[in-house]
């Protein structure tokens, strides 16, 4: 018997250490030759590791939460026989490499929906989303994702004395849904509590009864992508001193325009109000380019790009994750429209490429139909700034006429916020920048324009 102790490999992109977030294997199972035995995350996004040899996995590293640094043995394999010249040579080469560069780039993923589309179109579009195929369960395999589920469903069974009660079981379900115990309630002549005995218990104990049951108290480990947006969302607030501006803009005409190109788009696809935002943002941004820069703060130095490469921040079955669409500025309304569903699906499926999930220079961030009056997003460091359009809400507003005069008109206002570091941004520029977007959006011929 030999024993081959694999390395944990060098990812690249000055990665030092990853997290182990499931073992797909345990101590004593029998792992095949390109068989993934761990999933580890790193800054970037997920990497399953597989084996490169056949046997019988016999040590760890550590558990879910533990980190890993570059280089280190991750697991150790009995293998029958000798191990492979070229797998040994492969293993001893990575163990030697001396650990790359620490240079740390944190990722701060907003925890916001990145269709800023209005309420009609988001209600409609919702159950037409695909839901991302899921894995099937592997024996003995245990993940974030379920061990979070499973802590958060605790079940709420009925007490002793409820569980004699005679009840069907939609009666038993409804009791527990509202927090009541089913011995409390009086029951009809035959001992069997129905319906009408709910209704009536809830009319006659008014303000007497509960909200409902007490619910167990819970802990639940902080690992993989939530520990990373915990990080890096500490690391944004910490080093960056943020600031916010926020700014009204009239919609009407750029949602009458958006209509009438999803009216006469043929096979091309639905047009939302991001593409349209992300076009204005794009025709702006040269004169700004203040806004669209990374801050390198131990170089103490500013880059401040050519190309857009928009961040969108995007909410996964896993967490949030940002990908991005690279040269935004050079792309048209249907190519990005294109793009965006392209990277969400990527993001929510555990498809999108590392090189998908980081280098963006400006990030756009919403929460669509729930995205309030005003927000204060958090910048994803080391990015200078990150925009984030609001809710479209219908109010009356006084409209000049061309002959001067104003009368009251039902228009679709939406709040545009934006943050950004003041090492970097002026508040001044920040203002001028918002209002220029302004000044497009409500102008929708010069988004158009070419």
């Amino acid at each position: 018997m030999a024993r081959y102790s694999h390395p944990m490999p060098d990812i690249g992109e000055g990665i030092t250490e990853a997290e182990i977030v499931t073992w797909q294997k345990q101590v004593g199972d029998r792992v095949e030759e390109d068989e993934e035995v761990v999933d580890m995350m790193t800054d970037k996004a997920t990497v399953p590791l597989e084996s490169p040899v056949t046997g019988k996995l016999v040590e760890i590293a550590g558990e879910a939460g533990d980190m890993v640094a570059i280089g280190s043995p991750i697991f150790v394999i009995e293998v029958e026989g000798e191990v492979p010249d070229d797998v040994a040579e492969e293993a001893e080469a990575a163990e030697a490499a001396p650990a790359p560069k620490d240079e740390e780039v944190e990722k701060r993923i907003e925890v916001e929906n990145p269709d800023p589309s209005d309420q009609e179109d988001a209600a409609k579009a919702a159950p037409e989303e695909p839901t991302p195929a899921r894995p099937e369960p592997v024996e003995g395999r245990k993940d974030e994702t379920s061990e979070y589920r499973a802590s958060t469903s605790s079940a709420r069974t009925d007490s002793g004395d409820s569980s004699k009660v005679l009840a069907t079981p939609a009666v038993r379900k409804r009791a527990r849904d509202m927090g009541i115990d089913l011995a409390q309630v009086k029951a009809a002549e035959d001992g069997r509590v129905r319906h009408a005995d709910l209704d009536a218990f809830i009319s006659y104990s008014g303000g007497y009864a509960g909200a409902g049951k007490a619910r167990a108290d819970e802990e639940i480990k902080v690992i993989g992508l939530r520990k990373r947006i915990a990080e890096n969302m500490a690391a944004a607030k910490r080093n960056i001193p943020h600031f916010t501006y926020v700014e009204e803009c009239d919609v009407t005409e750029l949602e009458r325009t958006r209509a009438q190109l999803n009216d006469n788009r043929g096979d091309k696809p639905k047009l939302t109000m991001l593409p349209l935002l992300i076009t204005a943002i794009c025709k702006v941004l040269p004169d700004f380019p203040m806004i669209n820069a990374r801050f390198d703060d131990e170089a103490k130095v500013v880059t401040r790009h050519g190309s857009v490469h928009l961040g969108m921040a995007t909410m996964t079955d896993n967490g949030l994750m940002v990908p991005v669409i690279r040269d935004a500025q050079g792309k048209n309304l249907y190519q990005l429209a294109n793009d965006i569903q392209r990277l969400a699906n990527a993001a929510r499926d555990g498809s999108a490429k590392s090189e998908e999930l980081s280098g963006s220079t400006l990030t756009i961030t919403s929460l669509g139909p729930l995205g309030g009056v005003a927000t204060t997003p958090v910048i994803n460091r080391p990015e200078v700034a990150i925009i984030g359009p609001n809710r479209i809400v219908e109010r009356p507003m006084f409209v000049t006429q061309p002959d001067g005069s104003e009368r009251v008109e039902k228009r679709k206002l939406m709040n545009i916020s934006i943050s950004c570091d003041h090492r970097v941004v002026d508040g001044y520029d920040a203002a001028a920048f918002v209002q220029e977007v302004k000044k497009m959006i409500e102008a929708p011929a010069r988004i158009l324009a070419g």
